[in-house]
């Protein structure tokens, strides 16, 4: 029987640098998403996914992100006494949403290092990955997805995009065969490939990993930037018994870099049911052409 999936573990100790000089000091994962910080909907979404135990690999400089998902005993106070109780209700779910367990990264190691730093929060357990910088809008949650090929299997599962040929050299890319359905066997991935991609299917920060990819990321050697990168790790699993991508549904956002975020904002912002209407007139009243108006000469000439 499969060992119940309950974990999920959410890196957080990244500097943001592609986002400088807005993340300078605010968390990259704190940025607002339209009304909600980009975790956010990454927290949600391993909720609606059944998981509520939930890690944040965090480094210093980011107690922001624990405090978002905390009581705030003051503000609560003052909405209360100004009779705010539509702001209160909402204030109030954030703060009940989810209990967090934090756990600090010391060092900037790399992702492998960030997960290998939740091992003792995680426990001899399978578990779940989400990097937050990938926002995905699905009608089904991405995770929940996933589980349903980890419970059939009780193997690791990723979730994969596909991609176009020219873009596969941004993106670690699995090797294998497309099963039934949406389903991917994976016999091996390769990082970035800079020719000769095995494949058109891209690895997007969705994972759910057994705890025998623990000591598989201790024996990691560190690569290029002398990071700890997950991928050697998950490629080392791999050689280990049957590992699947699942080719999710949905629309995947790199809110981690600037024109990502953009495209996120607009389309999250499309689907706001107290901003949608007006938003998409905006939209619409900028893309239309300006009228053109004839200059006065020609109006009098033409006269």
């Amino acid at each position: 029987m499969t060992d119940t999936l309950r974990t999920c573990v959410f890196p957080c100790a990244g500097f943001g640098t592609r986002f400088f000089p807005a993340t300078k000091v605010i968390p990259k994962e704190m940025l607002p998403l339209v009304d909600k910080p980009i975790l956010q909907y990454g927290i949600e979404e391993a909720r609606d996914s059944g998981m509520n135990k939930l890690v944040i690999v965090t480094s210093k400089g980011k107690d922001t992100i624990l405090d978002h998902f905390d009581r705030t005993a003051e503000l609560e106070r003052s909405l209360r006494e100004r009779n705010k109780h539509d702001l209160l209700a909402e204030v109030d779910l954030v703060s009940r949403m989810v209990d967090l367990i934090s756990v600090r990264q010391k060092e900037a190691l790399g992702l492998g290092h960030a997960v290998l730093t939740a091992r003792d929060a995680v426990g001899n357990h399978p578990f779940a990955v989400v990097l937050p910088d990938d926002v995905i809008l699905a009608e089904e949650p991405c995770l929940l997805q996933m589980r349903r090929v980890f419970e059939e299997t009780g193997r690791p599962v990723i979730a994969l995009m596909e991609v176009s040929a020219e873009e596969t050299s941004r993106y670690g890319i699995v090797a294998g065969e497309l099963e039934s359905g949406r389903r991917f066997k994976v016999t091996d991935m390769v990082e970035k490939p800079k020719a000769n991609a095995p494949s058109r299917y891209a690895i997007i920060g969705r994972y759910i990993l057994p705890p025998e990819v623990f000591p598989l990321i201790e024996q990691t050697e560190r690569g290029a930037g002398g990071e700890i990168q997950l991928t050697d790790a998950l490629r080392a699993l791999v050689q280990q018994g049957d590992f699947y991508g699942y080719v999710f549904e949905g629309t995947r956002y790199d809110a981690g870099e600037k024109l990502g975020y953009l495209k996120a904002t607009v389309d999250y912002a499309l689907r706001h049911p107290q901003l949608a209407r007006e938003f998409r007139a905006y939209l619409e009243s900028v893309a239309a052409p300006p009228a053109v108006t004839a200059p006065e000469s020609e109006t009098v000439a033409a006269s």
